[in-house]
């Protein structure tokens, strides 16, 4: 749930980056805080939760040109959820107040069932918060599109993406940081025009 910082003028949004372990989440968040454009002290420190073999990345940012809404700056604050199975529970807190979602999905071809199986774990964990994916803007991210192993993107759109609703989705080497800024904008626009359709319906 979009948070409204009356002090600072903010709005705050948060946007989950979910998938399986290594297929690139952290990647993102690294690359994305590298090279995101901000004013200065309008940047957070990347924060890491680190588990013995798994950990969880956070900050948030305010960009240059961060949009407002009726008056307020739109901040953004990115969440990764560790990828093993024994951290569930971490994934359920992670996912408290989320506005959005990014599933990075692992491209290579031996990689596809624990995709499947993350993505259904990501649509049990929000109803266990009496959340549903479908009310949710999200978007799908195909990494490591760079491997020699990948599988074609017609069958992670089967896999992934084949709903009567298909969300946006992007190829990516986050490693290279290619498709990892045009990921974070798509889900950046669904969001705020998901927002200013709210505000506008709120204003009738």
């Amino acid at each position: 749930m979009a948070i409204i910082n009356q002090a600072t003028k903010e709005l705050q949004v948060k946007i989950v980056y979910y998938g399986p372990a290594l297929g690139g989440k952290t990647t993102n968040l690294v690359q994305v805080h590298d090279h995101v454009q901000t004013a200065e002290g309008n940047k957070g420190k990347l924060v890491s939760l680190a588990t013995s073999s798994d950990r969880t990345l956070f900050f948030d940012f305010l960009p240059i040109e961060a949009v407002a809404i009726k008056g307020f700056k739109t901040k953004f604050q990115l969440y990764t959820v560790p990828g093993q199975v024994i951290y569930n529970t971490t994934r359920q807190l992670v996912l408290r107040g989320v506005d959005g979602i990014v599933f990075v999905a692992d491209s290579q071809y031996d990689k596809m069932e624990e995709n499947v199986k993350s993505f259904s774990n990501l649509e049990e964990n929000l109803r266990s918060l009496n959340l549903n994916l479908a009310d949710i803007p999200y978007i799908l991210q195909y990494n490591k599109r760079d491997l020699p192993t990948v599988a074609p993107l017609e069958y992670m759109e089967f896999l992934l993406n084949n709903r009567e609703v298909q969300v946006p989705s992007f190829e990516a080497c986050a490693n290279k940081c290619e498709g990892v800024f045009e990921t974070l904008n798509m889900i950046t626009r669904l969001l705020l025009h998901k927002f200013i359709n709210e505000s506008g319906r709120k204003a009738a």
